[in-house]
């Protein structure tokens, strides 16, 4: 932890491996920048907070991550004087790079399963309309919604929110058009 504290880039931890985080293209930075937009106004007088990937996620003893948006509802908790690990995230965002897609959909969501307090996980692509959303249900078993046309509304019922995939995707070109 101190090593990453004290770099000059980020890096994710898992099991003792630190994995270098790249920097994203521009289409990946733009639906980031709009799907914050989106979550962080609908979630304006609630009690959930949305959060950047500035803000570390304990995912386990053994893994840290810096997951692209998170939202915890209700209060924070904070592992430590720094105030910079958050160990209760209810929904967490990835937005899919080439680079770690595979990451992203395999062993890191392995692990955030382990989570107790997550109760989804929704997975943007960059390079078409698409978006899949992992939500937990009784017996910790996760159910997938996949959501592919521009005119749909992406429901996240345990934050109490929804969000258009027009606006998470406005002004995204997308290299087959």
């Amino acid at each position: 932890m101190a090593l990453d504290r004290a770099a000059d880039m980020r890096s994710e931890f898992i099991d003792g491996e630190i994995i270098a985080m790249s920097g994203g293209s521009a289409r990946h930075s733009s639906v980031k920048m709009n799907l914050a937009i989106e979550v962080g106004t609908s979630l304006r007088g609630t009690s959930c907070r949305a959060f950047d990937s500035d803000l570390r996620v304990r995912v386990s003893p053994h893994m840290y991550a810096y997951p692209d948006i998170t939202v915890v509802c209700g209060k924070l908790v904070l592992a430590d004087e720094r105030q910079d690990i958050l160990l209760n995230p209810q929904v967490i965002f990835e937005v899919l790079s080439p680079s770690t897609e595979h990451y992203d959909r395999g062993l890191k969501f392995r692990r955030y399963r382990e989570i107790e307090s997550l109760t989804d996980y929704i997975l943007i692509d960059q390079d078409q309309t698409r978006i899949e959303q992992f939500t937990r249900g009784d017996a910790n078993t996760w159910t997938l919604h996949d959501y592919q046309r521009a005119d749909e509304v992406l429901r996240i019922a345990s934050i109490g929110i929804s969000l258009p995939l027009a606006g998470i995707y406005e002004g995204i070109e997308f290299l087959s058009e």
